[in-house]
């Protein structure tokens, strides 16, 4: 499909959902078509062991908006949602999941703020239907955390059911867990970013692929988000921040020494050992400021991708 006015792709990644992609297909399709625009359903196969991608090169004879991406392994949600955003050609790109828990009857309402000037929608999953203790409190946590670090004005990072313009998405390059922090990442172009609240149902069919050990990697995540985005352009100042408190604890432990004199040898290792952590921060900072001069568009991996379907 050739990128025209209004055209529209929808990313879907999957992986074992061999019991909800066709149902799914079949839902987006109903809510598609009536809307008379060009549009296209990219569902990305991350690997799936079961009879996922069996299932939809089976469906694309019947549905010429099907594309299907196959990645010839597991590379996780993140790189698989790249290699969705590479191969997407709408002008307006949308995501959810595959296991049927977003509904594609929202899609359009996602449309509509896009229309009225947004650069992103993200979806806010009100009434959420998952396990209160291993998914919601969880989510509800590290929400809060990503809220204050970023000032992003999203309650739900966590939603898969997004839309953004395409000139906001062509230039991200994902990688790690970031899928979950996408809209965080379009602020350096100064993306418009609106939130709505989407319906939600509980999973029916397969497993759930995520658990409380991905919290910890937000956490993780979010520190390279601050960095990415509040320092991109600057990542000595990140990193200098990062050290001030060495910085402190060496120049106090110094003092201290001085202070104690002949009895003040552990005080002087501690105060060099504090220093050199915060020399280390402004060497990294400094490195890391050479890597941003030298390499503006970061190499994507080769993620063996094989393509199947799709109006040409």
């Amino acid at each position: 499909m050739q990128s025209a006015a209004g055209s529209l792709s929808v990313v879907v990644c999957v992986y074992n959902e061999e019991d909800n992609v066709l149902p799914l297909l079949e839902r987006a399709l109903a809510v598609l078509r009536p809307l008379g625009r060009p549009f296209e359903i990219v569902f990305v196969d991350d690997g799936s062991r079961d009879q996922t991608r069996a299932r939809l090169e089976a469906a694309a004879a019947a549905a010429p908006e099907l594309v299907l991406v196959k990645l010839r392994r597991n590379f996780g949600q993140t790189l698989a949602l790249q290699a969705g955003f590479d191969r997407a050609r709408g002008d307006v790109i949308l995501t959810m999941d595959g296991d049927l828990q977003n509904d594609p009857a929202d899609i359009p309402r996602l449309l509509e703020r896009i229309e009225d000037g947004a650069d992103v929608v993200s979806g806010w999953r009100v009434n959420r239907q998952d396990a209160m203790v291993l998914r919601k409190l969880p989510s509800w946590v590290a929400n809060r955390v990503i809220q204050a670090a970023t000032r992003v004005p999203i309650h739900d990072q966590g939603c898969s059911l997004k839309a953004y313009r395409r000139d906001v998405i062509e230039r991200l390059s994902l990688y790690s867990d970031m899928h979950r922090f996408v809209a965080v990442l379009t602020m350096p172009t100064g993306a418009r970013i609106d939130e709505i609240p989407v319906h939600h149902h509980a999973r029916i069919h397969g497993e759930s692929k995520y658990g409380l050990s991905r919290v910890f990697k937000v956490m993780v995540d979010l520190l390279t988000i601050q960095m990415l985005t509040r320092f991109r352009e600057s990542p000595s100042r990140w990193f200098a921040l990062l050290g001030a408190p060495f910085l402190i604890g060496s120049l106090s432990a110094a003092l201290w020494a001085l202070w104690l004199g002949a009895a003040g040898t552990v005080a002087s290792v501690v105060s060099v050992e504090l220093g050199l952590v915060f020399v280390s921060c402004l060497f990294a900072g400094i490195f890391g400021e050479g890597v941003i001069e030298s390499s503006r568009r970061p190499v994507q991996p080769r993620l063996g991708v094989r393509e199947l379907g799709g109006p040409r």
